[in-house]
């Protein structure tokens, strides 16, 4: 039983005397480890984005749409995708692309399923 309080002394002793290495570097030195943790948290939520895309897919590619609010899902997806090219940068497109997903949505919207 000792031992596990010496084991315990010394654990609080080097949490006690723990070093802000950040604190001991220099400007330059700073800067470039803030990039590279921003950068890993870029990538971690770029692999979340990404694994959440790859989640969907799967839902859509599932099978054919039951209603229309379904087909309104799938087209409205496939316009985003189309948006995120350089094609869609065209002011012409991207109106038309908001426009065809406004009324998507309200259509969908519209659109009851009958009673069952």
């Amino acid at each position: 039983m000792q031992g596990d309080e010496s084991d315990n002394d010394n654990a609080k002793a080097a949490q006690d005397s723990a070093i802000d290495l950040d604190a001991r570097r220099g400007m330059r030195a700073r800067r470039d480890t803030d990039h590279r943790r921003n950068r890993s948290a870029v990538r971690a939520d770029q692999d979340a984005v990404r694994e959440s895309q790859s989640s969907l897919e799967k839902f859509l590619f599932a099978g054919p749409a039951a209603n229309w609010p379904e087909a309104a899902d799938k087209v409205s997806y496939l316009l985003r995708l189309f948006a995120t090219t350089g094609e869609a940068r065209d002011p012409r497109y991207r109106q038309l692309i908001d426009d065809a997903l406004a009324d998507l949505a309200r259509l969908a919207a519209e659109t009851k399923e009958p009673p069952r």
